[in-house]
């Protein structure tokens, strides 16, 4: 045997041994302690379901290559994945905001090399980032500095109009700097409609016209109930609920007759939103939520261009068609490189049905985002007993039939809004949270049009009103809880490949990995280092 042919069946072996070190460490599950479960939980993900997650990772997240090198028959070459095509994301909303600069560097360092998160979705909600008509909050002021908020005790900083709602501009400089996909959500939602459109923009004789069939005039008093054209943040169902009844016996067609100003100014400020936001980041932002939960009101005309001036919609009064409208503003304004998304978290046929439709009526839609909340800390203690009706994630079949029902549209389908609560705040129901987090992203990852997966509240009582404050993969002091653990298993070993193959007699290799960037490094037949940068696609 030639000593070339000794260093290839070394190398083999060396390839071969580190492969099943790495199967070793995924069938460990490492951080899971699988007692917290019951047996009625692992029943329904069992080694069956297991198995099949397994299968479909490799078939749909991995990919063959073959790369010419040019290096020695038999060489031993490094195989180190670099990045990942797959969308880890979190929202960064929380930028600067948590109360001290070692937690705000802990929260900056899980976004990037070396953390969890390769994508980073940024807060364009327009009633904060335009308070009143021109004066865009993009590039922030003083409430942008970290000591503003470190100045802050942690209620006054929950307290403060612009908790959550960093200016982009920083953000999206930060992110920039870090390598990170930038997702902005979101460009038109109805519950983030400012509240001067109507105060600044309907005229004295309009609003007497709404006064008169029973439609409220905006009141700053509302707090959670829905009693003016702008709500708030209130509760989607009793919302709705309200409008509908004060739409009883209206028409649209009518109500824009009696009052054409406000129709018109609504269209006209609403297509000025897109554009304004297109000329400070259309070119730096790489995707985008363009409407956001609007299936609802879609369903109430089963079609998306009505010609009509009002929508009646949950939220309130809104411009017709406003759904199209949004997306074809964006294809005009957006760069078109950028992404654009609609988002929900209606997955039902309604959904399914609205994107078909919008695309038929022009629009551009290159993703298709897909909520899922789990707002009841209780429905995470169920969901470990084998409940299996918790939103659409309650099995693996629940799963994949819901994502494959969206992926109908034929689009990418964006996990975009992800809360999985801890049952509480003691040992156990943090390691319940670590068995759903890394059972659930399993059977989403393993999914063939699955691109990305947002999680949404990173640290622990740092959401909004009306989150669940145990839904954090850290704790409130930047401590990582087991699911941060069970994740950073899953992103930065299981789903990563890093390999040692031997140069074939031409001096390529070949291997399987997973989709992304690889740095591949050998000695070459000269004694020196070489590296080439490569794409498993």
């Amino acid at each position: 045997m030639n000593e070339n042919m000794k260093n290839m069946k070394n190398v083999g072996r060396l390839a071969v041994v580190l492969a099943v070190s790495a199967v070793g460490a995924r069938t460990a599950e490492a951080g899971i302690d699988r007692s917290v479960m019951s047996d009625k939980y692992w029943a329904i993900w069992n080694d069956a379901e297991q198995a099949r997650i397994d299968a479909d990772i490799e078939k749909n997240r991995k990919a063959d290559a073959t790369f010419a090198l040019a290096a020695p028959a038999g060489a031993v070459v490094k195989v180190e994945q670099l990045t990942h095509d797959f969308r880890f994301g979190a929202h960064i909303f929380n930028f600067n905001q948590l109360g001290k600069t070692r937690y705000n560097d802990a929260y900056k360092a899980s976004y990037g090399k070396g953390g969890l998160f390769n994508q980073a979705t940024v807060s364009f909600y327009w009633i904060d980032h335009e308070p009143t008509p021109g004066a865009f909050r993009f590039d922030g002021n003083y409430r942008e500095e970290e000591r503003y908020w470190n100045g802050l005790t942690r209620d006054e900083a929950m307290a403060d109009r612009y908790w959550r709602r960093p200016a982009p501009g920083p953000v999206v400089d930060f992110l920039k700097t870090m390598d990170v996909a930038i997702h902005g959500h979101i460009l038109i939602w109805g519950n983030a409609k400012p509240y001067w459109i109507y105060d600044w923009y309907c005229p004295e004789s309009e609003k007497r016209v709404f006064d008169g069939i029973g439609i409220p005039r905006h009141s700053t008093d509302c707090g959670w109930e829905p009693c003016g054209q702008n709500l708030g943040m209130g509760y989607m169902g009793r919302v709705a609920a309200v409008w509908r009844a004060r739409y009883k016996g209206l028409d649209e067609r009518a109500l824009e007759h009696e009052a054409p100003v406000y129709a018109a100014n609504l269209r006209r400020i609403f297509r000025k939103r897109v554009s304004d936001v297109a000329a400070r980041f259309g070119e730096v932002v790489d995707s985008w939520d363009v409407v956001n939960e609007s299936s609802y009101d879609w369903a109430r005309y089963r079609k998306s261009r009505t010609g009509l001036g009002y929508w009646f919609s949950m939220y309130g009064l809104m411009p017709g068609d406003y759904p199209l409208h949004a997306l074809l503003d964006a294809k005009e304004e957006m760069a078109p490189s950028a992404k654009l998304a609609i988002n929900d978290y209606n997955i039902s046929p309604d959904f399914l049905t609205q994107v078909r439709d919008l695309e038929q009526e022009g629009a551009r839609i290159d993703l298709v985002g897909c909520q899922m909340h789990i707002f009841n800390t209780n429905d995470c203690r169920r969901l470990a007993n084998g409940a299996t009706d918790v939103n659409w994630v309650g099995s693996p079949k629940v799963i994949r039939e819901r994502l494959d029902m969206m992926a109908k549209t034929g689009k990418p389908l964006h996990v975009s809004e992800v809360t999985i609560a801890a049952p509480g705040v003691d040992d156990v129901s943090r390691k319940i949270q670590a068995v759903l987090v890394r059972n659930i992203y399993r059977a989403w990852f393993s999914h063939p049009k699955t691109m990305g997966i947002t999680w949404w509240n990173t640290v622990d009582g740092a959401g909004g009103a009306g989150d669940p404050s145990v839904s954090g993969l850290f704790t409130r002091e930047m401590e990582k809880k087991p699911a941060y653990d069970a994740l950073d298993e899953l992103i930065n070993r299981e789903w990563r490949t890093n390999l040692a193959v031997a140069a074939d007699a031409d001096g390529k290799v070949s291997f399987r990995g997973f989709r992304g960037r690889y740095r591949l490094s050998w000695t070459g037949a000269d004694g020196k280092p070489a590296t080439k940068l490569v794409e498993v696609k």
